[in-house]
């Protein structure tokens, strides 16, 4: 049973030219969504970001630290020009959402374009997104991840799964209707759920073959057809490592664009202390064990900085997955424990 609920109160809010408060930016937002011509014209004075098949553009700052770039609509079009693109190709931007200075923001995969002239013409990079996310706050890689996620869902749903025949999108791209059979799809996301046991004093991590070397996670699986979250977690906890859950406790949830676009559903469990022999799935693991607070301390107080680069013998994913998330309200738990205890 969940036992708590987390509320996140620094979610990205979408901002208006002409309003305030959370309320009238939100409906603001879902104007642009439903109106066509409104998003048209925010279009306008918007800030895109590109990607370039999938892989979104990096710039470095004069301090050398790497952001999400982003362009004025009217530099864009004078970019896409500069290497053969006709400048009307902006309208087949996605809307994401507005910054902090309520200017709409916009995705735009530009994979059609040759590579080496946009990125000097951009002066940037295009970084795989798994990579990235080791260059830029976790902010700017929960915007990145959509802007992908986003761009990937249109790309693969063109066509009507009932008819066969093209779908079309509406100028946000909230949706993509069929004209033949007149159903709608909306962008979709898997939910998965992803766990982190213990046993009282040690927490248990795992790897799958294609983890960087090195690099240690929550136990995660996907939610079958009609289960609930409590019974997903129990059935991959049981499959994957051979342990039965005795409780349970909800953190937090994340957007995940990995394999193609996951709704994470974080979680903390715990095992009997007197049940721990783990039996790991071969088929699904390449291995798994417990860890001890002094290990995870040492591996979050040194991430690496490029993983394909000399890895840490022991790591766990970065700062922005919700996986780390998980290994740190562990730790904390464990220390306030250790703490509460001396002054006994």
């Amino acid at each position: 049973m969940l036992q708590s609920f987390k509320l996140f109160n620094n979610c990205n809010l979408v901002f208006s030219r002409s309003c305030s408060g959370y309320v009238s930016r939100t409906r603001y937002l879902m104007r642009l969504k439903e109106d066509d011509e409104a998003c048209r014209e925010a279009l306008k004075f918007a800030n895109v970001l590109l990607y370039h098949k999938l892989a979104p553009l990096l710039q470095k700052t004069r301090s050398g630290v790497c952001k999400v770039a982003s362009f004025k609509t009217a530099d864009l079009k004078q970019i896409l020009e500069k290497v053969g693109k006709d400048k009307h190709f902006i309208n087949e931007s996605f809307l994401l959402g507005c910054t902090d200075k309520s200017e709409p923001q916009f995705s735009l995969e530009v994979g059609e374009v040759e590579r080496s002239a946009l990125e000097q013409e951009c002066r940037g990079t295009f970084v795989d997104l798994r990579k990235a996310f080791f260059m830029i706050t976790p902010s700017e890689s929960a915007l990145a991840a959509k802007g992908q996620a986003l761009l990937r869902w249109h790309q693969t749903n063109g066509f009507c799964s009932a008819t066969g025949q093209p779908t079309t999108r509406n100028q946000s791209g909230s949706f993509r209707v069929c004209q033949s059979s007149g159903i709608t799809y909306y962008p979709k996301m898997s939910p998965v759920v992803i766990v982190l046991v213990s046993d009282g004093s040690r927490c248990l991590l795992a790897r799958q073959a294609m983890f960087p070397p090195g690099m240690y996670s929550a136990l995660s699986g996907f939610c079958d057809m009609g289960e609930s979250v409590e019974e997903a977690l129990h059935r991959e906890v049981a499959e994957e490592v051979g342990l039965e859950v005795e409780n349970l406790q909800y953190s937090g949830s994340q957007h995940w664009p990995f394999p193609q676009s996951s709704f994470m559903l974080a979680c903390h469990a715990t095992v009997n202390p007197n049940k721990t022999q783990v039996n790991i799935d071969k088929a699904e693991l390449e291995d798994a064990r417990w860890f001890t607070l002094e290990e995870i301390t040492t591996a979050l107080q040194n991430p690496p900085r490029n993983p394909r680069e000399q890895p840490p013998v022991f790591w766990v994913p970065p700062s922005y997955a919700i996986a780390n998330q998980l290994i740190r309200e562990w730790a904390n738990q464990q220390q306030l424990l250790r703490s509460t205890h001396r002054l006994k």
